[in-house]
């Protein structure tokens, strides 16, 4: 077993535990610095980063290979790469860039397939002269979506 195996295994074992969290990124550089990347459906805790830090040290020997590493939550500004980082992020606004345009939309629904987005937009009337708002709803397949990022708002 290749030492990446052997941190994806007992990556996977310590996430086992904890059903709430979930697996972003992880890389072993050449140098095998380790860095785990987690986001969780509640979010994550700092406990929750010590704890899969704990589980990676306990089970490596750094006598058979010396590591660096480093666990954290993904950032706030992070682009959403899984599905269940879509659903757990419904009712707040996302910065969604597609091939063809960007949109700053709420997420209304995620689901396996699609996510549906809701924004008001300033459009020409349909007659006279002029601007009128108009509210667009757009369902937006995983595969059309370049980036989509939650945005802060205070």
């Amino acid at each position: 077993m290749t030492f990446k195996e052997k941190v994806k295994t007992i990556l996977e074992d310590c996430l086992e535990n904890k059903p709430t969290l979930f697996l972003i990124d992880f890389t072993i550089t050449e140098a095998f610095k380790i860095s785990v990347n987690l986001d969780g459906d509640n979010g994550v805790m700092l406990q929750d980063c010590i704890d899969v830090s704990r589980a990676i040290e306990e089970n490596l020997d750094r006598e058979e290979q010396d590591f660096s590493l480093e666990v954290a939550s993904v950032g706030i500004g992070s682009p959403l790469k899984l599905v269940r980082q879509y659903k757990k992020n419904i009712g707040r606004t996302l910065i969604v860039k597609t091939s063809t345009e960007n949109i700053e939309a709420e997420l209304v629904q995620a689901n396996d397939e699609f996510v549906t987005l809701s924004w008001q937009a300033r459009e020409p009337k349909k007659l006279g002269k002029g601007k009128e708002t108009v509210q667009k709803i757009v369902e937006l397949p995983y595969t059309d979506i370049k980036e989509a990022i939650v945005t802060v708002t205070f």
